[in-house]
């Protein structure tokens, strides 16, 4: 999948683009039905709300799961950024997040980047997140909330929020927020699921906490240029990877056929990538 001239000036100026319906309802039948057993797995990519068994984010299911290998090697997720980076990817990350109904926990206001920068030592902003509704997403469940054209400023100033919510982030300040929107506004892209998002790792976003009776589960691919891959390996190998290798695509029918992908972490995480260096 290829961006065209249009929408290459569209992710310029506003920092995201949004791909409603991208997905058949067949293909995300495929990954939606193995949430469940990811999710109830006791392991320690799964990270749990705040005084909740409610899954906030799963990590690195593309290492021991079959249907979310098959996501992290599918074109219409990996070409685009390939494009736009003018040279080959690897997955610096993935996740699974829940924003589960009546339990979802707030995203404080970020840029990916600044966490990818302090924590990880990533050099340049050569990274971009490619996200898939795996629920319909509303006004009601937590949809994510871009600033648009906010990538723009840079790396903005943040303050390492360790006790907010069950996990870590480097987050924006309300006034610089407030002085942001005033700017920019604020977009909530909503749509079915199957919908795809990609956005800039500089551009300011959030999500609220999910009150609803209605799951909004999304997987986030984190891809990196390879000649950008991290220096620092601070964090666990299951939060951000350090095999720089390429991604090789499947074809696009890879999510409706059984291609056969590696799983090395199938029998649970090696011990030597679940410590920080």
């Amino acid at each position: 999948m290829r961006l065209d001239s249009e929408q290459q000036s569209r992710l310029d100026r506003d920092g995201y683009l949004f791909f409603p319906s991208l997905f058949k309802p067949d293909e995300i039948a495929v990954l939606l039905n193995e949430v469940p057993r990811l999710y109830a797995e006791h392991r320690q990519e799964n990270v749990r709300e705040k005084g909740s068994d409610a899954v906030r984010t799963n990590f690195a299911a593309h290492l021991y799961s079959a249907p979310f290998a098959r996501l992290a090697r599918h074109p219409r997720m990996v070409e685009p950024a390939m494009q736009v980076f003018g040279e080959p990817v690897y997955m610096h990350q993935f996740k699974i997040n829940g924003k589960m109904a009546f339990d979802g926990d707030v995203w404080q206001w970020h840029q990916d980047f600044g966490t990818w920068k302090n924590d990880d030592d990533m050099p340049e902003p050569r990274a971009m997140n490619v996200a898939i509704f795996l629920d319909d997403v509303n006004e009601f469940n937590g949809p994510l909330m871009f600033i648009p054209g906010s990538h723009k400023l840079g790396v903005i100033d943040a303050a390492h929020d360790t006790s907010t919510t069950s996990y870590p982030l480097w987050t924006i300040s309300h006034d610089t927020i407030a002085r942001l929107v005033a700017r920019g506004g604020i977009v909530a892209p909503k749509g079915p699921a199957g919908s795809m998002i990609l956005f800039h790792s500089c551009l300011v976003h959030a999500s609220t906490s999910n009150l609803s009776p209605w799951n909004r589960v999304s997987v986030y691919l984190s891809l990196c240029a390879v000649s950008n891959h991290i220096r620092r390996f601070k964090r666990p190998e299951y939060i951000a990877h350090r095999d720089f290798t390429p991604i090789e695509c499947l074809p696009d029918d890879c999510l409706l056929k059984d291609y056969d992908v590696a799983l090395p972490w199938k029998n649970g995480t090696p011990q030597d990538t679940s410590l920080a260096a």
